[in-house]
């Protein structure tokens, strides 16, 4: 698929990944960037989630070990600094690291936090010193939380199987994705269930699934508080009221025709019209069910009767859409005829 994209689209200047998903899967990054070297043009990783990754053998590979160029990486997800700590990494000539500082200046605060940088470098001189030891640990909780997640009745776990099956290249095993629909529930029901009775915050849910992450941080009595939470929800699941389930669209029906440049389509002349009147029209917003909060609709695409019936039956089943101009879905922004 990425040969055939970059011989479709030869004026292309770099490619974007992003990888781990909430879930933890992982895409072939060496794979990817073998094929974007072949043509002279950068990978950049968007690895939001994968701050840990270079600091054990048994994760999934980091980015700058798999040949990317230009790994962005959350530090405040997966490791130990404080909200919006993140990093660029750099490597090879394809980028220009002047080009790049120019860019992030261009963009960047000029208010930098001295709070930002002291936890950056404090994780990173933690990860070197004691990382390995640190994620060892995790890994060995994760994997008993594993053990008896799939022992539930009503769950189902993510696991090596996707591997194996060819739909993810790794998996990240500190991420606990359990699939809740056997229990009659959707992921939402679960999450807000769980923090409702609980006290518990789960990472990311949707209408299918819940996502827990298990960090270098966790111990025996957070290990435990999951897995009873989760045992209690399992007991309590037929208490909860049933919901319409959201109508999800095959994989290829979410990608959309782009009929107008991005600007464009963004600061054309637009009107807000009812969900159903917007099907063949051109967005002018962006809309990005949350979690996990990627673009369903872009601006310039041309919206269809599947994206509408997904977001539509999605906010009535609980789905927040959180940067659409109209939250409810009941109404689209969409470029003027």
């Amino acid at each position: 698929d990425v040969r055939r994209a970059l011989r479709e689209h030869p004026d292309v200047k770099g490619m974007l990944l992003i990888t781990p998903t909430d879930w933890g899967s992982c895409a072939d990054i060496r794979g990817i960037a073998a094929v974007c070297h072949d043509h002279d043009i950068p990978l950049i990783v968007d690895e939001a989630w994968g701050a840990h990754l270079p600091f054990h053998p048994d994760l999934p590979a980091w980015g700058m070990n798999a040949d990317a160029d230009l790994v962005v990486t959350s530090v405040h997800k997966m490791g130990g600094a404080i909200e919006q700590s993140s990093v660029f990494h750099l490597q090879g000539d394809r980028v220009s690291p002047g080009v790049l500082k120019q860019r992030e200046d261009l963009l960047g605060t000029t208010s930098s936090s001295s709070l930002v940088y002291a936890t950056l470098d404090g994780w990173r001189r933690h990860m070197v010193q004691q990382g390995h030891g640190l994620l060892d640990t995790a890994l060995q909780r994760a994997g008993r939380i594993r053990k008896a997640v799939t022992a539930l009745p009503g769950l189902r776990l993510l696991g090596q199987e996707v591997v194996e099956e060819g739909l993810t290249t790794e998996l990240d095993l500190l991420k606990i994705t359990v699939d809740v629909r056997d229990l009659g529930i959707s992921g939402m029901q679960a999450t807000e269930w769980l923090r409702a009775h609980c006290h518990v915050d789960v990472g990311s849910s949707d209408t299918c699934r819940i996502s827990a992450q298990i960090t270098h941080a966790d111990n025996d009595r957070t290990e435990n508080l999951l897995v009873e939470s989760l045992q209690r929800l399992v007991e309590q699941a037929d208490t909860l009221e049933k919901q319409p389930a959201a109508r999800l669209p095959e994989p290829r029906a979410l990608q959309l025709e782009q009929a107008v440049l991005p600007r464009d389509a963004f600061f054309a002349s637009a009107e807000h019209v009812p969900a159903d009147r917007a099907v063949g029209r051109v967005a002018a917003e962006t809309i990005s069910p949350y979690p996990p909060g990627v673009p369903v609709v872009a601006p310039g695409e041309v919206i269809t009767r599947e994206v509408v019936d997904y977001l539509t039956s999605g906010v009535a089943a609980g789905m927040l859409i959180p940067d659409a101009s109209d939250p409810t879905a009941e109404t689209l922004r969409v470029t003027a005829r």
